[in-house]
């Protein structure tokens, strides 16, 4: 099926959520404190793990649920459900109908799983509820939420989409890492975060322009000079403030970043 796409003069978003579950969370910008969850020090001077925490957005489940897997079978269940139901390919509660409502006719019955397992032992795919966008030239890291405490019963994948290309459903694959036990997925808690890349960052040629420098012989003067004024310096001075670099990275980000990457 092909469609005339409407032609608009404004500059697209960096990145656009569709969410077709009503009352599903909305995507939320990631915050430094990692939701909350790093200790206080590191909010206040570990620069590194605040901008990590802050780098995309915060992705829910549209509903909270519960899985269990007895090594073989994975059954799953939810608030009002009243029982464990097997899990192949399950539909989120209404949504179908709903879909098809509203669908063009070419597209109905085509409605999105939200839950299915996978041929794989332990293995589930997981829809969001969200189908994304992202500018020309950019694509989303789907990943765990950065510095938040994972639940120990599952191990989430990393993918990239080209989301400026593939307009389909936000998904995640899940691994289940304990057997006859409930694991609990909650729709108030952070379950991916989506953080945007431009295509440039992981293409080929980009990767492969590296070098490795073998030894100590091979840093430079510029190199020492450097390494003084970043490890050495701060511990010398007679009162050394803290979270220094912390400190200066928030005054760059405030005044827009550096005009100039290299100095």
């Amino acid at each position: 099926m092909s469609r005339p796409k409407p032609e608009s003069s404004a500059k697209p978003k960096l990145i656009t959520f569709h969410r077709l579950i009503a009352g599903a969370r909305a995507p939320m910008r990631a915050d430094r404190s990692a939701a909350g969850s790093l200790p206080t020090r590191a909010f206040r001077y570990c620069e590194p793990a605040t901008s990590a925490a802050a780098f995309g957005w915060y992705v829910f489940p549209p509903t909270s649920f519960s899985l269990m897997w007895d090594g073989d079978d994975i059954t799953w269940s939810f608030a009002g459900a009243g029982t464990w139901l097997p899990l192949k390919a399950a539909q989120f509660p209404d949504f179908r109908e709903q879909f098809d409502a509203v669908a063009p006719p070419e597209i109905r019955e085509f409605s999105p799983p939200f839950l299915g397992a996978l041929q794989e032992p332990g293995l589930v795919q997981m829809w969001t509820g969200l189908i994304l966008r992202t500018a020309p030239g950019w694509s989303a890291l789907v990943r765990a939420p950065a510095n938040i405490p994972r639940n120990g019963g599952y191990e989430l994948f990393e993918g990239i989409v080209e989301t400026d290309r593939w307009f389909g459903p936000l998904i995640t694959n899940l691994r289940l890492t304990k057997t006859n036990v409930p694991i609990d997925f909650r729709a108030d808690f952070p379950l991916l975060q989506v953080q945007p890349i431009p295509r440039q960052a992981y293409d080929d040629t980009t990767l492969n322009d590296y070098e490795l420098v073998p030894d100590l012989d091979g840093l430079r003067p510029e190199d020492w000079d450097d390494y003084y004024d970043t490890v050495v310096r701060p511990n010398v001075q007679e009162h050394r403030p803290r979270g220094q670099y912390a400190a200066a990275a928030r005054k760059r980000r405030a005044r827009g970043g550096d005009p100039d990457p290299g100095k």
